[in-house]
C-alpha cells in the first residue's frame, strides 16, 4: 500500500488538500535562549485550547526540548520515532494541560535534510493530519538562526519572536528577524517582549526593534504585546503547570490571554496548505 504522501515515483509530495480548513502554523522563536520562549508556547497552547480552539504544539527545540517538563509530562517517544516507523502517531501524542495536543521534542529530526524519501513522505503525511485535525499548529523552535531552526521558521505561516529587554536578547531577536526576512520578505512577524518591568519598558523595546527593522531591512514588525515580571510564572514552572491556569488573573496571565485572543481572531482565516508546500519545495531544492 502506497503512503498518502508518496508519489508512485517514490518522491515525497504534500498530501492532497483536504476539503476542510487547515491549521494556521505559528513558529515561536527567539534569538537567544533563556528568554521564556518555550514557556510562552506552552501557555499560548493551553490558553487557546481553553478558549475552544483545537491546538497542537510541536516541540521542535532540537537542542533543548523541554516542553514536556513545563507540562509536567514524561513522554516515552517523540515524533522522530513515528517518522522512523517505530511508533504510530497515536502512541506519541500527549494531552497537554488545558486540552492541547503535544508532540514531544523531535531530537531525532535534527538533520531533516538527510531523511530518506519514505521518511520525508511519512513526516509530511503526519503534518498534514495535524493540520486537518487542528485549528492552530504552534511550533516551539530552537533559539538562533541555525539550519534546523530556520527550516521551521521559513515554512511557518507566521513568526512570533520572543525577546527580553536585555541588550543581547534584543540584538539576537533582530538577527532572527533579519535572517527570516532575507529568505521570506513577506513573512508576517510579531515581537513579544517578555520579563518587562512595565508596559513602558516593553513599548520602548518594541519601538527600538521596529525602528531598526524599518531602517535597515525595510520591513514592519507587529507588536505582539508583552509579559511583565511575575513571580507566579516561576511558581507555575516548578509545579509543571501553565501560569495561565495557575494564576490566570496575575499580570503575566492577563497579558498572555490578550495575545491568545489576538491569535484566536486569526485562527479562522484560511491559510491553505502553504506550510506543507514550503516543506516539499525546500526538500526538492536540495
Amino acid at each position: 500500500m502506497v503512503d498518502r504522501g508518496v508519489a508512485r515515483s517514490g518522491r515525497a509530495q504534500a498530501p492532497r488538500s483536504a476539503p476542510v480548513p487547515l491549521a494556521r502554523t505559528i513558529a515561536i522563536t527567539s534569538g537567544k535562549g533563556g528568554v521564556g520562549k518555550s514557556n510562552i508556547a506552552v501557555n499560548l497552547a493551553a490558553q487557546l485550547a481553553r478558549m475552544g480552539r483545537r491546538v497542537a504544539l510541536l516541540d521542535a527545540d532540537l537542542g533543548l526540548a523541554n516542553v514536556d517538563v513545563l507540562c509536567g509530562l514524561s513522554p516515552a517517544a517523540t515524533l522522530a520515532h513515528v517518522v522512523s516507523g517505530r511508533r504510530t502517531l497515536e502512541q506519541v501524542l500527549l494531552q497537554g494541560p488545558g486540552g492541547f495536543t503535544l508532540i514531544p521534542g523531535a531530537s531525532g529530526l535534527t538533520q531533516m535534510a538527510g531523511l530518506a524519501e519514505h521518511e520525508k513522505a511519512r513526516l509530511l503525511s503526519l503534518v498534514h493530519r495535524l493540520h486537518v485535525e487542528h485549528d492552530l499548529l504552534l511550533i516551539d523552535t530552537g533559539a538562533g538562526i541555525g539550519p534546523s531552526v530556520m527550516t521551521f521558521l521559513l515554512d511557518a505561516d507566521e513568526l512570533l519572536v520572543v525577546t527580553t529587554p536585555e541588550p543581547t536578547a534584543i540584538t539576537d531577536a533582530y538577527a532572527v528577524i533579519k535572517a527570516a526576512t532575507r529568505q521570506r520578505p513577506q513573512l508576517p512577524i510579531g515581537l513579544l517582549v517578555n520579563m518587562t518591568r512595565d508596559e513602558a519598558e516593553a513599548r520602548a523595546v518594541y519601538e527600538r526593534v521596529a525602528a531598526v527593522c524599518r531602517r535597515f531591512i525595510g520591513r514592519t514588525v507587529q507588536d505582539a504585546g508583552h509579559l511583565p515580571h511575575d513571580p507566579r510564572v516561576a511558581q507555575a514552572v516548578r509545579r509543571g503547570r501553565p501560569f495561565v491556569m495557575e494564576a490566570p488573573d496575575g499580570p503575566a496571565g492577563l497579558c498572555l490571554r490578550r495575545l491568545a485572543h489576538k491569535i484566536d481572531r486569526q485562527a479562522v482565516e484560511p491559510c491553505g496548505d502553504s506550510f506543507l508546500r514550503r516543506m516539499v519545495a525546500r526538500w526538492e531544492r536540495r
